[in-house]
């Protein structure tokens, strides 16, 4: 960077001082903000999931393949899920890739970084500004993304208790409390994200690819979790904290993968955001036609997040038992009679019968895959499961047959297959309307790191 002259008066020379970071951070959230797509984001997320969740919620179809999309005629907690689920996958990328995947690379097409640096005269406090600033805005836009979309929920159906993935009712109070916690482990990757979009936007310059790095990496992590990987590989990705807040919805809540993939996804924040610290304090900013930091984007950049990535691959396999898919016989059978027992009472409260306790009735599941003729493990659709239980006072067992298709991560989602009075398709009247037989599909999910 180019020398500049300190002020001569009459008085003396003039010392030049720095502006504080507080004043560069208003700065530059003041840019950020009286950009057209940054306003119109910001809308986007403060109205479109409320209407979007109270528009649904209206409907008679809904949104069953997506995780509680099958209960957000029951209660209004539903919808934020739902829209968590859909933000984690497409939103929050493309949101991370519009704020901090352009905040650096802006000047570089601009070419204000020489009035930029003569108004602040110094890059750290740049990067600390500009990196505020992009935080601010991406934490508007999650907080628009779950306030209106529990708004919206609350509104359209209202404040009524929600089914958990092992089939037991949460509280209103206790399903608010798990929703925002969910939106808040959400953070974590996101911050994972916003990082990589800042590493980007440093290192590639003016380039395209520094704004579309974000969405690409969520991409690469999502096929990732869509392969055949070890439990191992799955949690030392920071995409995976975007599917693990569905064990808070457990009781007991399945915390482990939970934590570790906050813990990694922090990680991975930290590291890019001092990699692109780094990049951004030694480039040269004399040279009006610099374009990214080329080879040292790879070095400085990629090699060490795929060093952190091998290190925690290592030690999240030394810590758990996590070798293998973590889908195994034992625990899909374990996972479907307990939310087979919890839906039977929820069911036997609706048609009122008789109440019953899950220990009275003794439920247990008996699953096999691919008739037998394969490994008793892995995800697939081809797992088929006959579930038993008991009536007090009644002689003969109760079986019903259940067609599982389980995902690579744990979630599985059981299609009743008979008899027909147990777990067949009849509508049922609750206080909020007819709603399906709660046992004929139902979500659920396996802990891939259980070893009980």
């Amino acid at each position: 960077m180019t020398a500049t002259t300190t002020p001569v008066t009459a008085t003396g020379p003039v010392v030049a001082r720095r502006v504080p970071v507080s004043r560069a951070y208003r700065f530059e959230l003041v840019k950020l903000v009286s950009q057209w797509r940054i306003r119109l984001v910001v809308l986007a997320c403060w109205i479109a999931p409320a209407l979007f969740v109270a528009g649904v919620s209206q409907q008679s179809t809904l949104p069953s393949d997506t995780l509680f999309g099958r209960w957000m005629l029951a209660t209004g907690w539903a919808g934020p899920l739902v829209v968590l689920g859909f933000a984690g996958t497409w939103a929050l990328p493309l949101l991370t890739s519009v704020v901090a995947g352009d905040v650096f690379a802006s000047e570089d097409r601009l070419g204000t970084w020489r009035h930029l640096l003569v108004a602040v005269r110094s890059p750290r406090r740049i990067f600390l500004a500009k990196s505020l600033a992009s935080l601010t805005v991406i934490l508007l836009l999650v907080a628009g993304l779950a306030a209106s979309s529990a708004a919206g929920g609350l509104v359209a159906v209202g404040n009524q208790p929600l089914v958990g993935l092992d089939g037991h009712l949460l509280a209103p109070g206790d399903a608010a409390g798990r929703v925002l916690l969910a939106w808040l482990c959400a953070l974590a990757p996101t911050l994972a994200l916003a990082a990589i979009g800042l590493l980007g936007s440093v290192a590639l310059g003016r380039s395209s690819m520094g704004l579309l790095l974000p969405v690409l990496v969520a991409l690469a992590m999502q096929v990732a979790q869509m392969l055949p990987l070890p439990v191992a590989v799955r949690l030392a990705l920071p995409g995976y904290a975007f599917i693990a807040w569905n064990g808070l919805f457990t009781n007991p809540a399945q915390l482990t993968p939970l934590l570790i993939g906050v813990a990694v996804s922090l990680a991975w924040a930290a590291l890019a955001t001092a990699l692109a610290y780094l990049l951004f304090v030694r480039r040269d900013f004399t040279n009006p036609a610099y374009d990214g930091s080329g080879r040292r984007a790879i070095t400085v950049g990629v090699l060490p997040l795929a060093a952190l990535t091998a290190v925690t691959v290592g030690a999240v396999a030394v810590a758990t038992p996590s070798t293998g898919s973590g889908i195994e016989q034992g625990k899909v059978q374990k996972s479907l009679a307990t939310v087979f027992a919890h839906l039977y009472r929820l069911q036997t409260e609706q048609l009122h019968r008789p109440a019953v306790t899950e220990d009275r009735l003794r439920t247990s599941a008996a699953c096999t895959k691919s008739d037998g003729q394969a490994a008793q493990e892995g995800a697939g659709n081809d797992w088929r499961c006959v579930v038993s239980w008991h009536l007090p006072g009644v002689a003969v067992t109760g079986t019903a047959i259940y067609q599982l298709d389980i995902t690579s991560d744990g979630r599985f989602v059981a299609d009743g297959d008979g008899p027909k009075e147990v777990n067949g398709y009849f509508l049922v009247r609750t206080s909020t309307g007819d709603a399906p037989n709660p046992l004929w599909q139902f979500d659920g999910n396996v802990d891939l790191l259980d070893t009980h």
